[in-house]
């Protein structure tokens, strides 16, 4: 299966992407709900849980690892490919990096994420490596998750507090806006209207699913390991008491999952 973890529901959004461009694939799902939110945690928690869930996956049958979680991806991905060097294992903000700088025109771009995200500056190192003229705008949005996994998607509160984030960015002339956590697609329309039409979105989770897609049509003996059908398994840490709502939004449907917390003891 393809194996995908994140801190909690947001990285539903990645597995709407693989459905969306994967469709005949098997997925197996964990959202570290008992942790939640990754983006507040020390480098070392971060590291000894992905390194946790990514074991866990891989015993669990998953042939490919995505991170789904940004903050992961920044802490954790290259220490978990060094770990785990006979797994094919995907990270988020390269994908977007590399997206983000064939959008802009301007080379001025804006990473919105989590308080762990943009303090490791793994997306300003990004893309400036892969584009050294680029000028990077970074803001730490760390209420944009607590509100995603309270369901507050349409609500005036988390529109206000999204124009004070986004303020600055707007200011600074962007003309890209990395969506740097996997729950801020489920913000997309809101900071879309807010940021303004001029300004392209680039999405972590649409970017990677892609990276995947072409990873696999290249390696056809991986593609051949990796299950096909709808045997879908989603596993959460804690009991997600939003999921239904965020699945309908991700999916239009609900989903069934279960809650098991292998690393509790």
């Amino acid at each position: 299966m393809i194996g995908i973890f994140d801190s909690g529901v947001g990285g539903l959004t990645v597995v709407k992407e693989i459905f969306k461009q994967l469709p005949e694939y098997q997925i197996i799902y964990f959202g570290d709900t008992a942790r939640i939110p990754y983006g507040s945690r020390s480098e070392q928690f971060i590291l000894h849980y992905s390194e946790k869930i990514t074991q866990w996956l891989l015993g669990k049958g998953a042939k490919i690892i995505i991170i789904a979680c940004n903050t992961s991806s920044a802490w954790a991905a290259d220490a978990l490919k060094r770990e785990f060097k006979e797994t094919s294992i995907f990270e988020v903000i390269t994908p977007a990096a590399k997206d983000a700088l064939a959008k802009t025109r301007n080379k001025r771009i804006g990473v919105i994420g989590t308080r762990g995200t943009i303090k490791s500056s793994a997306y300003s190192k990004r893309l400036l490596f892969l584009n050294p003229k680029a000028k990077v705008f970074l803001k730490a949005c760390p209420l944009f998750v607590p509100l995603v996994e309270e369901g507050w998607i349409k609500e005036k509160t988390t529109e206000e507090i999204a124009k004070k984030y986004l303020a600055a960015l707007k200011e600074n002339n962007i003309d890209v806006l990395i969506l740097g956590c996997t729950h801020y697609p489920l913000l997309r329309g809101m900071i879309k209207k807010i940021i303004g039409p001029e300004v392209k979105i680039v999405s972590s989770a649409e970017n990677v699913a892609k990276e995947v897609k072409g990873f696999l049509k290249q390696n056809p003996k991986i593609e051949r390991q990796i299950r096909k059908g709808e045997n879908h398994q989603f596993f959460f840490s804690d009991k997600p008491y939003n999921l239904d709502e965020i699945s309908q939004l991700c999916f239009k449907r609900k989903i069934k999952a279960k809650i098991i917390d292998p690393f509790s003891k």
